[in-house]
Formats: structure tokens, C-alpha cells, sequence
């Protein structure tokens, strides 16, 4: 099966690196984008928005053949629930890692300072400790060197939503940062980054607690995980 791993603000595709293993050796093809604007520091990136970003993932999703699973970490998250609801018939299942179903028209993370030229990552005291948690001292400073700003628009814009066919699309929600409980609870309190949930057919959730980054701190159990979610 053809699986696209979109990764989250200030990264590339290579972020992926070790949690791909585990999918070639299932038989798994495996795709890392690295999304529009973020090939490096000197890209231009000042008149890329979300939509930018879904029309990539469209186009690679159309190049391929077969059975598509989509994985999207944070804010890449935003960007594979679009694609779900432009090509419905064409995704198998969609992944969620530390993410969800981003609403139309909601932004996907406006408290992030930046300007056109870019989001850069802030301050690791901007963080909550939780996002933080099982990151050492040197995984912080590679991040942090490798780390590229997002585009303005890919953070600010909210996606629009218009096929209600993704709701048929099977979804698995991998929560780092947050349980099953935390998620139900957000979801009865009415927040808009979980209000597509219920609204969804078929949803799994799979707790694996570390930081908002596991392609960091736990990359082989993340693979697993995905392994084992494409197996369903």
C-alpha cells in the first residue's frame, strides 16, 4: 500500500526517516513530502497557504495507483483531513499523529508570531512541557538547527471543507500529548480541533504517551503503530 507522511510545521520529510523502517519492511511504499516552502531557511514562502499545501499532497495522491493511507503529524494534520474530503474514494484510512480533523474554516494554529516571510519555531519556553516530554538535550538542538519556518498562510488559513464522503473514511487518531478521556472531554466541551470526530463513521484511537513529536522520542513504536493500523 502507498502510505504519504506529511509532516508538521518546521519540518521536512526527512523527520520521518526512523519511522519508516518498519512500513518498507511490511511491504509498505512509503512517501515523505516535504511540503511547499519548507525545502529550506532561503525558500520562498511568503504566498503559500494550506491550500498550497493540500493541492501537493492531491497531486502526488493522483500520480499514484491503489490504496492510499495518509498519516499527518500536527499540523500536517490540517492538510490530509483536506485531502480526505477532495479525494474520499481514493484514501483507505487517514492517520492523525498528535492531530485531528481540522473544522472548516478554523485556523490551524493563528498563536504562532510570524509574518508573511515565515512562522518560525519559537522559543522552547513557548512549549507546554508536555509537547516537550522525552526529548533530550540534543534532539532539542538538532530540531532547532534543522527546524524551517512554516508558511504564514499554512498556519493562519482554515481549510474548506465541502464532500461530506470524508466522514466515510476511516480514521486513526494516535494521541501523544493527549488520552482518549482528554479528547472525549474536549470533545464535550465543544472544541472546534475535535469537532469532526463524532461526525466520523469509524475511528480508532491509539495512546502512545511521549511528546508532540514521536518520530522523535518513540519512532519505532510510532511505526509499529502505523503498521499495524494499515494491517486494518
Amino acid at each position: 500500500m502507498d502510505v504519504i507522511l506529511v509532516p508538521g510545521f518546521w519540518l521536512d520529510g526527512s523527520s520521518w526517516s526512523d519511522v519508516t523502517p518498519p512500513l518498507v519492511d511490511a511491504g509498505h511504499t512509503v512517501h515523505t513530502p516535504t511540503l511547499r516552502g519548507l525545502e529550506s531557511t532561503d525558500a520562498d514562502r511568503r504566498q503559500i497557504g494550506l491550500a498550497d499545501h493540500v493541492q501537493q499532497i492531491i497531486e502526488l495522491v493522483d500520480a499514484l495507483d491503489g490504496p492510499i493511507v495518509l498519516v499527518g503529524h500536527s499540523g500536517g494534520g490540517a492538510v490530509v483531513h483536506s485531502v480526505a474530503d477532495r479525494r474520499p474514494t481514493r484514501i483507505r484510512r487517514v492517520v492523525y499523529v498528535d492531530s485531528g480533523p481540522q473544522p472548516d474554516g478554523v485556523p490551524v494554529n493563528s498563536s504562532l508570531a510570524g509574518d508573511e516571510t515565515g512562522v518560525p519555531l519559537p522559543p522552547w519556553s513557548e512549549f507546554d512541557e508536555t509537547d516537550l516530554r522525552d526529548l533530550t538535550d540534543d534532539q532539542l538542538q538538532r530540531f532547532r538547527e534543522h527546524a524551517v519556518p512554516t508558511p504564514w498562510g499554512a498556519a493562519n488559513d482554515g481549510p474548506r471543507l465541502v464532500d461530506d464522503r470524508r466522514f466515510d473514511v476511516p480514521i486513526t487518531i494516535v494521541g501523544t500529548t493527549f488520552t482518549r478521556a482528554e479528547m472525549e472531554q474536549a470533545i464535550a466541551a465543544g472544541v472546534p480541533y475535535f469537532a469532526e470526530v463524532p461526525r466520523i463513521r469509524d475511528v480508532t484511537v491509539v495512546e502512545l504517551p511521549t511528546g508532540h513529536w514521536p518520530q522523535f522520542t518513540r519512532p519505532v513504536e510510532l511505526g509499529r503503530i502505523l503498521v499495524d493500523e494499515l494491517a486494518r
